[in-house]
Formats: C-alpha cells, sequence, structure tokens
C-alpha cells in the first residue's frame, strides 16, 4: 500500500503513533497484505476493530513484537476490538463497563506509562452500524449512552485518554461526501450525531484530533463501499476518529488517512486513521 502522502512515513524523535483501522475481518486484511502495510508504518500503538476471529489466530498473524490486547465478541466471527502495543501496558479492562456489552467486543481499554511516569489510557472502540427502526439501532444508542456517562469518568479519572476506532457516526455534513441522501439513514441521524456534539462539546470535552488537523474540509473520508465506484470517486464516510482529552490533542502533530493508491490494494473498507503525538 502506498500513501497518498509521503508525510507518514516519517516520524519524529520522540513520537508516539497510534494508528487505527477497521480491518473487516483479520484473515482477509492479511490476505491482502496487511502486513506489508504494518511493516512499513513504524506503529507504536495500533488498535483493531472488526477483527472477527479467535485470539489464536489474531496472534498467529500479528506474529511476535506486540503486546496484544483482544476482546473477542461471543457471537462467532462478528466484531472483536484489539490494541497491539510495543510495550506492555500496566492495566487492561476488556469492555465498557456494562453488563449487556460484557462480551460484544466492542470496547477495550489499556493503560501505558509514559516516559515521564504520567498514564496513557488508550480504548479500542467498535461502536454497532445501527439500521434505523429495528434492535440493531436500538443496540446502537444504549452503547453510545453508556459512552456518554463513560467517557466524562475516564476524562476525570486518568492523566491522558485516547478512545480510537470506527464509531459509525459521521459527526457533521464534512464527514459525508453525500450527506443530503443520508440524513435519514444510521450512521447520520440527527439523534446519532448530537451525540457526538456532546463528545466534543463543553459537557465532555474530548477533541477530535483529525478534524482539529485538518481544520473546515470535506473529510478526509475513512471508509468507502466496496461497490460501484465509491474509492476512485472518494464518495466516502469519515467515521474512523481518534478523540483526546485536550492536553493529549495538543500534542497531536500529524494526522494522516493512510488510503490505499488504488482500489485494488486496500485491504479493507476502511483507511487507516494514523496520527503522531509528540512527548
Amino acid at each position: 500500500m502506498i500513501p497518498t502522502s509521503e508525510e507518514i512515513l516519517v516520524k519524529s524523535d520522540g513520537s508516539m503513533r497510534v494508528a487505527s483501522v477497521n480491518v473487516n475481518g483479520i484473515r482477509a486484511a492479511y490476505k491482502r497484505g496487511m502486513a506489508d502495510w504494518i511493516a512499513a508504518r513504524n506503529i507504536d500503538l495500533l488498535c483493531l476493530q472488526e477483527v472477527r476471529a479467535p485470539d489464536a489466530i489474531l496472534r498467529e498473524l500479528v506474529g511476535e513484537g506486540w503486546h496484544i490486547l483482544h476482546a473477542e465478541a461471543k457471537d462467532k466471527g462478528r466484531a472483536g476490538v484489539a490494541i497491539l502495543s510495543r510495550n506492555e501496558p500496566v492495566a487492561t479492562r476488556s469492555h465498557i463497563g456494562e453488563e449487556y456489552f460484557e462480551t460484544a467486543g466492542r470496547w477495550v481499554e489499556a493503560d501505558f506509562a509514559l516516559a515521564d511516569g504520567e498514564i496513557l489510557t488508550v480504548v479500542s472502540a467498535y461502536v454497532h452500524s445501527g439500521e434505523v427502526d429495528t434492535p440493531k439501532q436500538v443496540d446502537k444508542y444504549r452503547f453510545l449512552d453508556v459512552m456518554t456517562t463513560h467517557l466524562p469518568a475516564l476524562k476525570a479519572e486518568k492523566e491522558h485518554v485516547l478512545v480510537v476506532g470506527d464509531l459509525n457516526v459521521g459527526h457533521t455534513k464534512l464527514d459525508i461526501k453525500n450527506w443530503k441522501g443520508n440524513v435519514k439513514r444510521s450512521g447520520f441521524l440527527p439523534e446519532e450525531r448530537a451525540y457526538f456534539d456532546r463528545f466534543f462539546g463543553e459537557e465532555i470535552g474530548y477533541k477530535d484530533v483529525a478534524r482539529g488537523l485538518a481544520g473546515e474540509v470535506d473529510g478526509p473520508f475513512t471508509w468507502w463501499s466496496w461497490r460501484g465506484q465509491a474509492f476512485v470517486n472518494d464518495t466516502g464516510w469519515r467515521i474512523d476518529y481518534q478523540m483526546a482529552t485536550p492536553d493529549l490533542a495538543s500534542r497531536a502533530t500529524k494526522s494522516v488517512v493512510d488510503r490505499a493508491s488504488s482500489y485494488d490494494v486496500r485491504f479493507s473498507d476502511h483507511a487507516p486513521l494514523v496520527v503522531d503525538y509528540q512527548f
């Protein structure tokens, strides 16, 4: 995979590179060349969503050199999130804290000790895709409700918090190419977007790192349908995020959507979101 910008190949001394990607099935992603992408990116923390494989398979594919924290979904072939790190975490938690989602494979947390002794809490999250007027949408709202409680608690208790992953909501009109055609579709419903107003507003107080660095521009999008010419025409959605507490967000120096150079070399329908933080 060749990035659209050569800047991702340059990593400053003292920076921590965090990459997040929905792999749409780790086995399929590795068959399409994901291992080569990892090898070329000098990543410190790699957060995965939709792993959709047993823990043994994930560890076999990833190989040595990583500490792996993996929350499998109880339902075979569904969801699954993971945090791969070069340094061993000092503490881990395998779900968001509500029993209903304990085996959903949608939230995993790890605490890491930084060089200055402070603690960085990292979350890999996969919010439900949802479907209007179905139980899937009910579960999506329930999960977002838990996030509105859990995110402030993390922010109050931890020194630095970084929540990354496929959150399955485009926050604003800049986040979807064809927003007018999707206002009644799960992923861009006003009720869903209101949650993100709270996440990124004064009430909860996280920062949308990629948006902060990109400015008020279309995208950059992180997901494109496999079907038709969506990828070629950049008709995408920005639904993958890195959400950081304010001090951590201020340390972000570079954000890149590591979009494949062409349709045929994509390893997922999502592109990795890669951010460098300077410490």
